[in-house]
C-alpha cells in the first residue's frame, strides 16, 4: 500500500489495481484500472480495500463513485458478499456511482447488485460529472440538505 500526494495534495490510497481517495464535495472516490480479463477480485484483496476506505471515511457516511472504466475481470462470491455486506461498509455507504464504458462490466455490476447488495442505492454513468452529480444529491438527502 502506498500513500502519495496529488498535485491538491489530496491523500490518495493506492492498493494494487485501487486507487482511493476523498474528493473536496466529501464523496470516497475509487478508480480500478485492471485490462487482465481473467483477474478475479478475492477476499483478501477486499479486505484491504475495507481498510483503506475506513481509514480515508474516518467515520463519516459518504458516497461511493467507482470508477471502473476499462476495467476487465470478475470477482469471487465472497469478495462480493464481503464488499456488500461488511458491518463498517453498512455505515459508511450512503450510495454507489459507477462509471464504466462496456457492456461486461454493466452486466457484472447488475448482477453483483441483485444477488449482493440489493438495499444500497446505486446508479450507473458513462462520465464522472453525471456520477459526481448523482453522489452529491445522495449525500444532501442522506444528511438532509437540499
Amino acid at each position: 500500500m502506498y500513500l502519495y500526494k496529488t498535485e491538491k495534495m489530496e491523500n490518495i490510497i493506492k492498493i494494487g489495481h485501487g486507487k482511493f481517495w476523498i474528493d473536496s464535495n466529501s464523496i470516497l472516490c475509487a478508480q480500478f484500472n485492471n485490462d487482465n480479463p481473467n483477474y478475479r477480485l478475492d477476499s483478501n484483496k477486499v479486505k484491504q480495500y475495507i481498510e483503506v476506505i475506513t481509514k480515508l471515511c474516518n467515520g463519516t457516511a459518504m458516497p461511493f463513485l467507482i470508477d471502473i472504466r476499462d476495467s476487465k475481470g470478475t470477482f469471487s462470491p465472497s469478495a462480493a458478499h464481503l464488499f456488500a455486506n461488511s458491518p463498517t461498509l453498512l455505515k459508511l455507504r450512503i450510495s454507489e456511482a459507477f462509471v464504466l464504458n462496456t457492456i461486461g462490466i454493466k452486466l457484472l455490476i447488475a448482477s453483483y447488485k441483485r444477488l449482493y447488495n440489493p438495499n444500497t442505492p446505486y446508479s450507473v454513468f458513462s462520465d464522472i460529472e453525471s456520477a459526481k452529480a448523482y453522489c452529491i444529491e445522495t449525500k444532501n438527502k442522506f444528511y438532509g440538505s437540499n
